[in-house]
């Protein structure tokens, strides 16, 4: 009985190691932007659809269409809105999307935010890098999308359709995405009801 429980032990180890250490490996894009465009989206009315999902009732405000690279993923379990968006992702465009520029960037999340850094002076303006990259917040519109979300990992070109939204729940809670590229800090980043996602 001990041998077995070991060998499954190991088994189980071998399959996370794997899944840390080479599946989540970053992707490594060699120079040059590979995201030129900025995100595209456009309000909607007072026709925009609603959705629901575990508990919570999902407000569409614009339509979002983005192709970008991911610069970071932080994954969150165990219910509530962790539940409900499993996974925030760090994603570039422009020249936040070349690997010349982001070899002089360190980049982390934490507690829903994103932090970047860098030694000595910035490989490309501040507010450039302030505009050009954005913290998200992803909610999966289905079990199948929310796969494909947690495989996402540093490097891949995501092709994402969605929709900005809104999520109300109870005792009047709020959770506002953004409408903008041009702002920082706390309510800057864009809380996204994921429809399609393609990464390569």
């Amino acid at each position: 009985m001990t041998r077995w429980f070991t060998a499954a032990f190991l088994v189980l180890c071998a399959y996370f190691a794997w899944d840390h250490f080479v599946l989540a490996r970053p992707i490594d894009r060699g120079p040059g932007v590979v995201a030129p465009n900025v995100p595209d989206q456009a309000l909607l009315g007072s026709d925009a659809p609603m959705f629901t999902k575990n508990g919570y009732r999902v407000a569409a405000l614009a339509t979002f269409d983005m192709q970008a690279r991911v610069l970071h993923t932080k994954g969150y379990c165990c219910g509530g809105l962790d539940g409900l968006a499993p996974l925030d992702a760090v994603f570039g465009w422009g020249r936040m999307s070349d690997q010349q520029v982001l070899a002089h960037l360190d980049i982390s999340q934490s507690g829903r935010f994103y932090y970047w850094h860098y030694a000595g002076e910035p490989p490309i303006p501040r507010r450039e890098i302030e505009t050009s990259s954005a913290n998200m917040h992803l909610i999966p519109a289905t079990p199948a999308i929310e796969r494909r979300l947690k495989h996402l990992r540093p490097g891949n070109i995501v092709s994402l359709k969605g929709y900005l939204v809104e999520v109300s729940g109870e005792g009047g809670f709020r959770w506002r995405s953004s409408l903008t590229r041009e702002d920082t800090g706390g309510g800057a980043c864009e809380l996204i009801w994921v429809e399609e996602i393609e990464a390569s």
